[in-house]
């Protein structure tokens, strides 16, 4: 598949002419990245943003006390780092590959003068960032307002999807980089997975999980169940 295929698979472009898609690929600078590459930190001059071609990766911060907290993962398709397009700035958090893989980067001057000839870019552009906020207020709600328990049963039945039959999901982090997520310790996620097995509410096999009582798992999400 080449470059131009390749964006045209990218929800942020959808609706674009083959020219326009064209005039994209003359920009992107093609990277590839290992496990834990930083791509760019909290602090670096937001000169352009990212696309996820192939593999994870993570945007986090760290406290004075030196404590990880996962903001959002991002897989194939999934911008990221988009904010200093509009705004010019530094970057807030930082990035970091969780798996060898393939990022897009797009250059902010240059990238801002295709928006200015197709403002359909921008719009598109405009709707990522809506549902990024979306997401990000609820992870705020539940890391300052949930206990553990709620925030892993939320993260599941955000995984599950809404409106879907299917209870089998699979866990595409580990459950290291889930308690960073969650904003909890690896052995706090392990005490609380156990629990919530005991009790009937999933089963898991590695990175399988089903679940069992969906009613309950949405009552410990909603806090109205406690483990």
């Amino acid at each position: 598949m080449d470059i131009v295929e390749h964006i045209s698979s990218i929800p942020l472009f959808e609706g674009l002419s083959r020219g326009e898609l064209e005039e994209l690929s003359l920009i992107v600078d093609d990277l590839t990245v290992v496990k834990g590459e930083a791509i760019f930190l909290e602090g670096d001059d937001g000169n352009g943003f990212y696309v996820v071609i192939s593999g994870k990766v993570k945007i986090f911060k760290v406290s004075w006390e030196g404590k990880e907290q996962i903001l959002h993962i991002f897989g194939p398709g999934e911008p990221f780092g988009e904010v200093p397009v509009f705004g010019g700035k530094q970057f807030p958090a930082s990035s970091e590959a969780l798996e060898k893989g393939r990022v897009f980067f797009f250059p902010r001057e240059d990238f801002s003068a295709l928006i200015k000839k197709n403002p359909e870019l921008a719009l598109n552009l405009l709707a990522v960032l809506s549902k990024r906020l979306r997401r990000f207020a609820s992870l705020i709600e539940n890391l300052s307002l949930k206990e553990v328990p709620g925030r892993l049963a939320a993260y599941l039945l955000y995984l599950r999807g809404s409106g879907k039959e299917t209870a089998e999901l699979e866990l595409d982090i580990s459950k290291g980089q889930l308690a960073s997520l969650l904003g909890t310790i690896p052995e706090t996620l392990s005490r609380i997975w156990g629990k919530m097995s005991n009790g009937g509410f999933i089963e898991s096999e590695g990175s399988r999980i089903r679940i069992m009582d969906l009613q309950g798992l949405e009552g410990l999400a909603e806090g109205e169940i406690r483990l």
